[in-house]
C-alpha cells in the first residue's frame, strides 16, 4: 500500500531536495565541465554542450604531462603531508587525551579547555603571526619551517590537535578504569598501558579523525599556500592547480580536470568509509 504524504512532508522533501541540489552543484559543474573545452566553458559554464570523452582524455592527458603543474610530484606531496599528518595526530592525541582524562587537576582541565578554546579561533586571525613565527623557529632550529614537509606537517598537527582531542577525549572518558588498574597490578607500565590496553580500544574514534583530517588536510589549499608558496618545490594538489592560472588567462578546462583528479581520492574514501565517519562522530557526541 503506498503511502500517501501530506503537503507538509511534501515540503520538507522539497527544501532538503534543494539544499541537496545547492551543495552538490560545484561538484556538479566539475564533472559536466571536464568533458568541455576551456572556450566552450567560457561560453557557458552551465551548459552541457560540447560534452564527449575525447575531450576528458585530451583533459587528462593534457594535465598528466603538463611539466608546470607536475602533477605526480603534487600527488605524492599530498599523499606525504596527508598521511604523516594524520598519523602523528592519531598517535599525539591519542596520548594527549589520555593524560587530560586520567589527571583529574586543575592543569589538566585548563589544557583541556585551551584546546576546546583553539577550535573556534578562525585561522584567518593567526595567519600572517604564524609565518612569521614559523620563520624565526627555523632559524632558532637551523631548520627551514617554511617550503618544507617538517614545517606544514608541524602546522597541521597544530591546527588539527583540538578536535582530534576532542573526540579522543570524549571516548577515553567511557572506558573503565578498572582497566588500567589491573595492568598496572601486572607490573604494566604507564606507557605499555596505554599502547597495549588503551590504544587498541580507540580504534573507532581514531579511525573517524583520521578520515575527517585526512579530507581536510588533503583538499587544504589556504595553510599549504602560505607555508609553501606557489614557486617552491613542494607543492600539494590544490596549490600546484594554480599552475593553470596566469595573469590574463585562465585553462578553466585543465584547472577543473586537475581539481578532478584531486577530489576523486576522497570520494573513493568517504564512500568507503563513511559509516565509520557518522558511527565515531554519533558515539563521541554521545559518549561525551
Amino acid at each position: 500500500m503506498v503511502k500517501k504524504l501530506t503537503a507538509g512532508a511534501v515540503i520538507i522533501r522539497l527544501a532538503f531536495f534543494l539544499i541537496a541540489l545547492y551543495v552538490l552543484f560545484p561538484f556538479l559543474l566539475v564533472v559536466i565541465n571536464v568533458f568541455r573545452t576551456a572556450n566552450d566553458i567560457v561560453a557557458n559554464p552551465v551548459s552541457t554542450s560540447g560534452m564527449s570523452f575525447d575531450k576528458l582524455i585530451k583533459n587528462l592527458t593534457a594535465v598528466v604531462e603538463n611539466t608546470n603543474f607536475s602533477f605526480w610530484s603534487a600527488f605524492g606531496t599530498s599523499a606525504v603531508v596527508t598521511v604523516l599528518s594524520i598519523v602523528l595526530l592519531a598517535l599525539f592525541g591519542g596520548m594527549a587525551a589520555w593524560v587530560i582524562c586520567r589527571n583529574k587537576t586543575k592543569w589538566s582541565m585548563l589544557i583541556y579547555m585551551v584546546f576546546i578554546a583553539s577550535m573556534i579561533i578562525p585561522f584567518q586571525v593567526v595567519m600572517l603571526p604564524l609565518i612569521s613565527t614559523f620563520r624565526d623557529v627555523g632559524k632558532f632550529l637551523g631548520i627551514s619551517m617554511l617550503q618544507s614537509f617538517p614545517g606544514i606537517i608541524f602546522a597541521y598537527l597544530g591546527f588539527g590537535g583540538a578536535m582530534t582531542v576532542f573526540i579522543l577525549t570524549g571516548f577515553i572518558k567511557t572506558v573503565p578504569y578498572e582497566l588500567e588498574e589491573a595492568a598496572s597490578i601486572d607490573g604494566c607500565s604507564p606507557e605499555g598501558t596505554y599502547f597495549k590496553v588503551i590504544f587498541p580500544l580507540l580504534k573507532p574514534p581514531i579511525v573517524t579523525v583520521t578520515i575527517l583530517n585526512g579530507m581536510w588536510i588533503w583538499n587544504d589549499y589556504l595553510l599549504p599556500s602560505l607555508m609553501l608558496g606557489h614557486n617552491g618545490k613542494v607543492k600539494t594538489l590544490p596549490v600546484a592547480v594554480q599552475a593553470f592560472v596566469g595573469s590574463y588567462v585562465k585553462q578553466w578546462d585543465l584547472i577543473l580536470t586537475a581539481a578532478m583528479l584531486a577530489i576523486i581520492p576522497m570520494i573513493i574514501l568517504f564512500l568507503f568509509a563513511q559509516k565509520q565517519i557518522m558511527g565515531g562522530l554519533v558515539d563521541g557526541a554521545i559518549k561525551s
